[in-house]
């Protein structure tokens, strides 16, 4: 049963009290109010990081650009005072020291984990610079913060977002009949307005009902529609690029009815609001969203008896996520002992920290974080964590697609990722000073307190000759590997 904390949570550390009961201890840190972030260190808000991206965005495209039009050596030397002054290599590596206490420090780890899932549901991908500037903002101001509501409400507010609008290409869904498609400057220029249906197809597919619904290229045209005018606000282009906030922009329209689905919807702002109600109560996307809870903390292959309870929880809830939440952890406490979920990399990688008991010492902490001058790179110990992620191929603000990292073991069994595992083990051992804070008892005090079978490791890990093999054997252990 001890593998259930690592399954919903990353492990207990080597002296923690073990839980007496753990569906309680897990279903207690699912409330009606979000927690305060555990890193107390300086937090920017997502409007603020969006004013550093401006920053980086007109000073390249407006200044440097033509001041050094003719001079490449002298355009990349500006390039990279510019990424210094604008912070553009601080702040993802600030995001994971924030995302990386919740799991390791903070008091509610099953949450965090749980927010780790939904930050890949509703993925941003690695486009634009948003993971430099905006990526984390939008995973803790948009994501996090909704996590106490339905889900309706989750998706409508990641679906107007202004990284998700960026991401995917919605300030580009202009109607072919609007006010904007009949302007001088495209009949000029020569580019007549056109829907862009990256959002809308991804919105269908990816986030709410996906292709089990039968949905047709049709409907992706339809919604796309709905979702004209959706944008940055233009009145704030020239000074504020496309970093403006987002809001809905009647001039770039589509006019007319809008029929989706068979069904017809209202005009206008309250279109895309009712669009997404209608895909959120669709048998198809609770079916899709259970599914995937189930394959994130239980197995690559959910049955149906699995999936039954979070769909019930959702309709008595009306898609209250604290309820669907606790819904999936009693599922994955009720066949706990019967299927083990590989973790993807940057799960095994915080079960490590939290097990061996060094998050004294990761992530950095908020008063070195606080050190950061604007003007200067951060330092080696400040970026390592980004330089392991993006090693080790999961990287939560460098997605490479919109449909986020796999969930599949297959996916992330290879023999450079075993390589890399043994080597970032033996890392932490040295680094995080696991050597120097513990006696040679630590590796038996981690194994007593998260393995019910302890003598069996005891035995596997007695093999080792040193500390220090001893870490990176038990951390690459199938046991730690799947939980």
């Amino acid at each position: 049963m001890k593998n259930f904390y690592r399954k919903v949570a990353f492990g207990l550390k080597p002296d923690e009290k073990i839980p007496s009961d753990p569906l309680v201890w897990a279903t207690s840190q699912i409330t009606d109010k979000i927690p305060e972030f555990s890193f107390k260190g300086k937090i920017y808000s997502e409007e603020e990081l969006r004013k550093h991206y401006r920053e980086w965005v007109y000073q390249d495209r407006k200044v440097l650009r033509k001041k050094f039009k003719k001079d490449k050596m002298g355009y990349k030397a500006a390039k990279n005072l510019l990424r210094d002054s604008t912070g553009q290599k601080f702040w993802k590596n600030l995001e994971i020291a924030i995302r990386h206490k919740e799991a390791t420090q903070g008091n509610h780890p099953v949450l965090a984990k749980l927010w780790y899932f939904w930050t890949n549901h509703f993925t941003i991908s690695d486009k634009d610079f948003l993971a430099d500037y905006s990526t984390g903002g939008y995973q803790r101001e948009t994501i996090r913060a909704n996590l106490n509501k339905s889900f309706e409400e989750l998706a409508y507010e990641a679906t107007v977002a202004w990284a998700m609008i960026h991401h995917l290409d919605n300030a580009e869904n202009v109607g072919p009949k609007s006010e904007d498609a009949r302007a001088e400057w495209r009949r000029r220029k020569k580019r007549p307005a056109t829907i862009n249906e990256n959002h809308a197809r991804e919105l269908l597919e990816l986030h709410t009902v996906s292709p089990n619904s039968g949905y047709t290229q049709e409907n992706i045209t339809e919604l796309a529609l709905i979702m004209t005018g959706w944008a940055p606000d233009d009145k704030y282009w020239k000074t504020k690029l496309e970093t403006a906030d987002v809001r809905f922009q009647s001039k770039y329209h589509e006019p007319g009815k809008k029929i989706f689905w068979g069904k017809e919807f209202p005009k206008g702002k309250k279109g895309l609001r009712a669009a997404v109600n209608f895909l959120v109560n669709h048998p198809s996307c609770r079916e899709f969203i259970a599914y995937k809870l189930c394959r994130y903390l239980i197995t690559d292959y959910p049955t149906k008896e699995m999936t039954d309870p979070i769909v019930k929880a959702w309709g008595k809830s009306d898609g209250y996520l604290p309820e669907i939440h606790k819904a999936a952890i009693e599922v994955a406490f009720k066949f706990n002992d019967k299927y083990k979920k590989f973790q993807n990399p940057e799960n095994w990688w915080l079960t490590t920290i939290n097990m061996s008991g060094s998050n004294y010492k990761y992530p950095v902490s908020e008063y070195k974080m606080n050190q950061f001058v604007f003007g200067f790179k951060p330092s080696h110990e400040m970026r390592f964590p980004s330089w392991l992620l993006e090693d080790i191929g999961c990287h939560p603000y460098k997605q490479k697609q919109p449909n986020g990292y796999s969930d599949l073991e297959k996916d992330w069994l290879s023999t450079e990722l075993v390589i890399r595992r043994l080597m970032y083990a033996k890392k932490a051992f040295h680094q995080y000073k696991i050597s120097d804070q513990i006696d040679d008892t630590i590796h038996e005090r981690i194994i007593r307190t998260n393995f019910d079978n302890p003598d069996k490791i005891l035995k596997i890990v007695a093999r080792a000759k040193t500390n220090e093999e001893k870490h990176m054997i038990l951390f690459n252990l199938p046991e730690v590997l799947k939980a």
